[in-house]
Formats: C-alpha cells, sequence, structure tokens
C-alpha cells in the first residue's frame, strides 16, 4: 500500500509519488490521445508533472523564478503555451483518466451488489475581482444568496460509497446575454475551441446529459444518477431514462410542477396534503406512485417524503424512478450525493482550485480545472489503498482464509471438546454412547458449521 509523504525536504517524494501515479494510470497516453502532444523542445508530461505537483509547492511560477528555486528546463511562456492551447479536449481527458482508474482499480474493489452511482452539481468558481476574464458572466451563488463574477463549475462525479472520483465537467458562463460580462474569443463552431465555448452558454441541464453520455461512451457505468432540486426537471428525468438507460434519484423543488397521481395532475404540495402521514420515528413521512410526464411522454416514479432534520415542521421529497427499491434504499443512495459536496470543498481549499490560475483565458481555466481534478483522482486512489485491505490482492484473501480457519474451525472444534468432557464427567456416559451422542449433536448443525468441523477432522 502506498501513502502520500506529508512533510518532504525539496518536494521530491511528493514528485516521486505523482510519477508512478501517472505511469500506473497511462497519463502521458491520455494527454496525446487529447491532442496534447509535443510539437518540439520540451516533453508535454514535463509540463504537466511541474503543474500537477505544483500545489505541494509552498512557491507560485513567479516565486520560484524570483527565488531560484525553479527547477524545470523550460520558461514560463511554455508553460502558458500549454495551458492555452486551445486544441487539446481537457474535458476527455478526464473521462478517460476517470474511466481507467475506475475501470481497473475501483471496480475490482467494489462488490456486485454495492450501488454505483452517477452525481452531478455545480459550484461556483468565483472570479470576483477579474473584470477582462473570457465569457465571464454574473452566477448566482446560492451559499451568499447574492449575484457574483464567475463560472457555474458543472460536474458529473463517480462514486461506489467509499470513494469519490470526478468524472467530467464544464465551465459555464451564462445562456443570457444580459449577464454576461465578457465576451468569447471568435473561432470556428465546428473546431473544439468554438464547441468549448458554444457548450459554456448552454443551459446546465443539457450539458449534464451530454457529459452523462460521453462517460457511458468511454465505458464508466452505474446505476443510479443523483442531483438537487436545481436539475430536478421532468424533460431531463425523462431523458436518462429513455436515451441514457439510466434511473434517477433526486430531490424536488416544492414548486407548480405536476406529477400524475391517481389519475390526476397535482403537484408535491397537492399529494402531501391528500395522503395520510407515517407515525412515529418512521424514516419517511409518506411514499406514494406517480407518473412524471412530459411532452406525452411518461415513465413510472416514486415519491419519498421525509422529514427536515433541520426544520421538524418542514419536509422534503426524493423522486426514484426505480420503483422496485424501498423507500428505506431510496434514502441512503441519495444520502451518497454527500460525497461531491466534499469534493468541491477539498478542491477550493486544499487543491487551489480558485486562486492557483488567475488568468483570462478560457482555454487556461479548463486546463487548470482538469489538472486539479487529476490531483484529487491521485488523492483519491492513495486513500483508498491506505484503507482498503483489498488492494493487496491475493495476499489479502489467503489472509481472510487463514483468518477464518483459526477463528472459525479451531473454535468450534474447542468448543466440542469442552462439550464433550463436560458431557462425560456430569452423566458418566461410555464411550460408544459419547460418540452416538457426537454425531447426533453435529448431524444438527448447519451445514457451514459441519463443514468446518470437517475440515479441523481432515488436517488433524
Amino acid at each position: 500500500m502506498s501513502s502520500i509523504p506529508q512533510t518532504t525536504e525539496n518536494g521530491n517524494s511528493v514528485s516521486d509519488f505523482a510519477t508512478k501515479f501517472m505511469k500506473r494510470f497511462h497519463i502521458g497516453r491520455f494527454l496525446f490521445q487529447c491532442n496534447a502532444g509535443k510539437e518540439k523542445g520540451i516533453p508535454v508530461m514535463d509540463i504537466f508533472r511541474y503543474l500537477f505537483c505544483m500545489m505541494f509547492s509552498d512557491r507560485s511560477i513567479y516565486m520560484q523564478m524570483k527565488t531560484g528555486t525553479f527547477e524545470g528546463e523550460f520558461s514560463k511562456n511554455t508553460i502558458y503555451r500549454f495551458l492555452n492551447d486551445a486544441r487539446v479536449n481537457w474535458q476527455r481527458f478526464t473521462t478517460l483518466l476517470s474511466a481507467e482508474i475506475i475501470c481497473r482499480f475501483m471496480k475490482p474493489l467494489t462488490g456486485e451488489d454495492r450501488k454505483d452511482v452517477f452525481i452531478v452539481d455545480d459550484s461556483l468558481f468565483d472570479r470576483s475581482r477579474s473584470k477582462k476574464v473570457e465569457l465571464l458572466a454574473r452566477v448566482f451563488d446560492h451559499c451568499s444568496m447574492k449575484y457574483r463574477s464567475g463560472f457555474r463549475l458543472l460536474t458529473l462525479g463517480w462514486s461506489d460509497g467509499n470513494s469519490f472520483l470526478p468524472v467530467s465537467h464544464g465551465l459555464l458562463s451564462a445562456a443570457d446575454d444580459k449577464n454576461l460580462l465578457c465576451g468569447g474569443k471568435p473561432y470556428d463552431g465546428r473546431s473544439l475551441a468554438g464547441r468549448r465555448r458554444r457548450q459554456a452558454r448552454r443551459k446546465a441541464t443539457d450539458v449534464m446529459v451530454e457529459l452523462i453520455h460521453s462517460a457511458q461512451c468511454a465505458g464508466i457505468t452505474a446505476r443510479y444518477v443523483l442531483f438537487d432540486s436545481w436539475f430536478a426537471a421532468p424533460k431531463t428525468i425523462l431523458e436518462l431514462k429513455k436515451q441514457e438507460n439510466l434511473d434517477t434519484i433526486a430531490m424536488l423543488k416544492k414548486s407548480k410542477t405536476k406529477y400524475r397521481y391517481q389519475g390526476e395532475k397535482q403537484n408535491v404540495k397537492e399529494i402531501y396534503r391528500r395522503n395520510k402521514k407515517r407515525r412515529g420515528r418512521s424514516r419517511y413521512l409518506l411514499s406514494v406512485s406517480v407518473e412524471i410526464e412530459k411532452a406525452g411522454e411518461r415513465i413510472p416514479a416514486k415519491l419519498v417524503f421525509v422529514r427536515n432534520k433541520s426544520k421538524r415542521k418542514d419536509w422534503l421529497v426524493l423522486v426514484s424512478t426505480d420503483t422496485a427499491i424501498s423507500e428505506e434504499e431510496i434514502i441512503r443512495i441519495y444520502g451518497k450525493r454527500w460525497d461531491i459536496e466534499v469534493f468541491f470543498k477539498s478542491c477550493k481549499s486544499y487543491l487551489k482550485l480558485v486562486k492557483e490560475y488567475r488568468g483570462i483565458s478560457y482555454d487556461a481555466m479548463c486546463a487548470h480545472t482538469a489538472i486539479v481534478f487529476a490531483r484529487y483522482m491521485m488523492l483519491s486512489v492513495a486513500q483508498r489503498e491506505n484503507e482498503d485491505d483489498k488492494t493487496i490482492c491475493e495476499l489479502c484473501f489467503c489472509l481472510l482464509d487463514e483468518m477464518e480457519d483459526i477463528t472459525f474451525s479451531r473454535s468450534m472444534g474447542i468448543i466440542l471438546d469442552v462439550l464433550m468432557d463436560t458431557v462425560m464427567e456430569y452423566f458418566h456416559i461410555t464411550e460408544a454412547q459419547l460418540e452416538e451422542f457426537t454425531a447426533s449433536f453435529i448431524q444438527r448443525l448447519p451445514k457451514y458449521m459441519q463443514d468446518a468441523l470437517e475440515r479441523r477432522k481432515a488436517a488433524t
């Protein structure tokens, strides 16, 4: 198992760990597939490795050059040209890298009965002190309940309940021109740069479906899609079910959006008022079956009303398009959505998502975001290796088998021997009667206990 060193003299240990991570998951190959190939001079991997490890340094590029601690064999202009290259598909790079980690590393550690999920959410990418950033927009911050200058960082993640990995992302600007503060550079709409800027001006729900489609094409699978009420529109839920064949578990707004319930169209408030609630300390107050309808299409769904823990007299409502699972399971699975909130907090507070790069290029911000996401993937892999014993492969299963033999088979044998000695001492039976009693006793035991005793007898 590996762990990232916490204290180093010159950062070499962290750089070595990052180099091993890049070789293990073929980052150089994915960069080449995403048009980040070397034209001349400095290899691309050297620049990427420097930017990847810069977070673990205590100085910026400028201060490293001023103090003479910059160890790269390239200039700062080389770094900026790499970040500003509009031909590199950073969104695809993030998806390919996460698919490699999930399919090769995470999936073998996850049981078939564990429900893995896609998680979608957005967060404020704050650029409040900037004025000339490309595609800068007025974005509503749900934490401060104010408009700020910046972007919406739409993120698609994958989780198995233990580990979270970012799968794809999009820096969204304003769809409405009145909220757009700075325009974008003119590019051919057929080019990657043109498509990237056109995607930034689209609705978040439409971009979300595209990101999920790209993730599934890359080989990443999940059983459910989780998101909060800001994305839970009937059109989006229907598209995910019909086009991507994915069930949704999401929170709904207490809005005027209506669902077909008992042959009538009603909103969630009307449905809640019409039904009797469960009493006591039940995990949910009410569960009803409805149909989600949009443009003539319908799919069955289940609404689960739960008590709001922060306000006891209030309630929240979850929707699931998988009507076969129980209400408790819907609540439990939706709890995995909190993983993406931890991800946003970690990226902003510790991985320098917002503060490390302060340029004005939209392409460079997308590149910086992909590099930060790759850092989080490395930390997620290290955390899983340090906590999950299954990462030591065959040795783990040998140890588990040995522990099972010692703690169960031998214990059963000891208990049986003590039982027979006690019977002979108190009841004074003969050896023949003792053997008959033992055989009858073992036959009454469950099959797995009989097998354990037979293995112990064969070993002795």
